[in-house]
């Protein structure tokens, strides 16, 4: 059976996992709040609190890259802090070496990601649950090693890291760096969860999720696994590397101790407390990694992260789905009373 009936074989086998179709009208007045409430920040927070919003979309980006390939097609990753870091390096060594323009930085920072994730995602075809995870955990592990080395610190600055400055806003544009960043970051991360939602829509979404929950079902159906787990890491590793170069503008600066383990560990938290296989949830996955963890410092500098455990461990048991399931569940709710 060829790889494009597979691929038609998928709508059958993804609709356990697909949502329930939403009414046009609803869909458009969600993207019309999600606009005014993506652009009413940029005028009513300080420069600080704006950068912190930044960041927390940069954070939700990233867990919407991990949730490509963890949530959508079940394959268990723990290094996509290197990806994030792979990403933030070529932007800031453009930008810092050859005087690129930001926007010109985040195609050639895509491209490499993908290729690095295209890569990476061949052990995938071999290795599944933790023995992937363990490889995944090692890229992690020794990425940061790798930047530090003697060989590329021409390149990466060594331990002493690069140092970027902020773009402006062009001329006519009566914003702050900091608004600009801001409404740059809402922009490309607005694109990125659009072409992800299209993304697992689709037929290869559905072959994604066929492949995730009966993949024997998918491979006797004739989907290419191996085609569709290789490009699955891929997808992810662009979006994460994306986010790690908004992350590299935002920060100003870039370091190989910035992007250690915690990060990928980070990540696969927001992913889980949003909600797994959740475009919608990634975003609530990065406002909690970004803002619970300052929540648990100002409750107690002495032991913030004895706090942080608490909070998580008690988000986990009360909403073990994530808040994507919470909203799920609401919405099944208000759908039956209607």
């Amino acid at each position: 059976m060829s790889a494009s009936k597979g691929l038609d074989s998928a709508v059958e086998l993804g609709a356990i996992a697909a949502p329930a179709a939403t009414p046009a009208w609803q869909r458009a007045l969600l993207v019309l709040l999600g606009l005014v409430a993506a652009i009413a920040p940029m005028f009513m927070l300080e420069s600080f609190h704006l950068f912190q919003l930044t960041m927390a979309v940069i954070m939700a980006l990233a867990v919407l890259g991990l949730n490509i390939v963890s949530g959508y097609n079940g394959q268990i990753s723990l290094g996509h802090g290197a990806f994030f870091a792979v990403g933030a390096y070529i932007t800031a060594i453009l930008m810092s070496h050859w005087d690129w323009s930001f926007w010109a930085t985040l195609p050639f920072s895509a491209a490499i990601c993908a290729a690095v994730g295209f890569a990476i995602g061949f052990p995938a075809l071999r290795l599944a649950g933790h023995y992937l995870a363990l490889t995944t955990f090692s890229l992690a592990v020794a990425v940061p090693q790798i930047l530090k080395h003697k060989s590329i610190e021409d390149w990466t600055g060594g331990v002493q890291g690069l140092f970027l400055v902020k773009p402006e806003a062009p001329a006519g544009i009566a914003l702050s760096p900091d608004q600009w960043m801001y409404l740059v970051t809402v922009i490309v991360a607005g694109a990125c969860f659009l072409l992800v939602a299209n993304l697992i829509r689709s037929r290869i979404g559905r072959a994604l999720m066929a492949t995730r929950d009966h993949p024997t079902a998918a491979e006797a159906m004739g989907m290419d696994i191996g085609s569709l787990k290789t490009k699955a890491f891929a997808v992810s590793a662009m979006i994460t590397g994306i986010a790690g170069s908004l992350s590299a503008v935002a920060i100003e600066f870039v370091a190989p101790d910035s992007f250690g383990f915690g990060v990928s560990i980070t990540l696969f938290v927001g992913m889980v407390v949003g909600g797994v296989a959740s475009i919608l949830g990634s975003l609530f996955g990065g406002l909690f990694v970004l803002f619970v963890p300052n929540i648990a410092e100002a409750i107690s500098k002495a032991a913030p992260g004895v706090i942080y455990g608490i909070i998580l461990i008690a988000f986990l048991f009360l909403l073990p789905d994530g808040f994507a399931g919470l909203l799920r569940r609401v919405a099944n709710r208000l759908r039956g009373r209607a």
